[in-house]
């Protein structure tokens, strides 16, 4: 399983998401996830890489929490979770993602 995380410099939410993701790995067994950091530095490499904000997740190339409505864009993005809106998917919304 290939995971990367997309965010840029400054973004508060990404060790939210960093720590959820070890938590979420944790729960599923999965043992030390290899996560591939990505740095978004600006709106041409957002663009390049179809970012729709930080922190973004792809696992095996696919973000498992895009609706493909999202617009590109050197942003911040915002997850939707059981109790509303958050800079990071749920622990439990990770480990349905990671789970095989």
């Amino acid at each position: 399983m290939k995971i990367e995380l997309l965010s840029f410099d400054g973004c508060p939410n990404t060790a939210i998401i960093e720590r959820r993701l070890v938590m979420a790995a944790h729960r599923l067994g999965l043992g030390d996830l290899v996560v591939d950091r990505i740095e978004v530095t600006g709106a041409e490499a957002a663009e390049r890489l179809a970012f729709i904000g930080s922190p973004s997740l792809r696992i095996d190339g696919r973000d498992p929490f895009s609706t493909g409505d999202e617009p590109v864009g050197f942003a911040c993005r915002v997850y939707s979770g059981p109790d509303g809106l958050s800079g990071s998917p749920t622990v439990d919304q990770l480990v349905e993602a990671l789970a095989p």
